[in-house]
């Protein structure tokens, strides 16, 4: 399991969400709305939440993004990669399976 966040979707963080060195932005299952890997349940966002038993970190300019463990059945199977969508200007959630 690994995080991958691009350039232009950490900009969007720190622009829009305005994310700063010492952060950290959660990465979290929720019931609703849309996903291609899980029926019924999409991806969510929250900012400086404790880490306390991280599944992944990962780290970029100070800025700790990471997956608790209690969410390793949303993810199992996935590599994460945030990424920045030009048409809708805000972050997309794209899953790359495992090898």
């Amino acid at each position: 399991m690994d995080i991958k966040v691009s350039e232009k979707a950490l900009q969007w963080f720190k622009d829009e969400v305005e994310v700063k060195e010492g952060n950290t932005v959660k990465f979290q299952a929720k019931y609703g709305g849309y996903s291609p890997i899980h029926e019924g349940f999409s991806l969510a966002f929250a900012l400086n939440e404790p880490i306390e038993e991280p599944l992944v970190t990962t780290e970029i300019d100070n800025i700790t993004f990471f997956i608790e463990d209690t969410d390793a059945w949303y993810f199992k199977g996935y590599q994460l990669h945030v990424e920045f969508d030009d048409d809708l200007q805000e972050v997309k959630y794209e899953y790359e399976e495992e090898k």
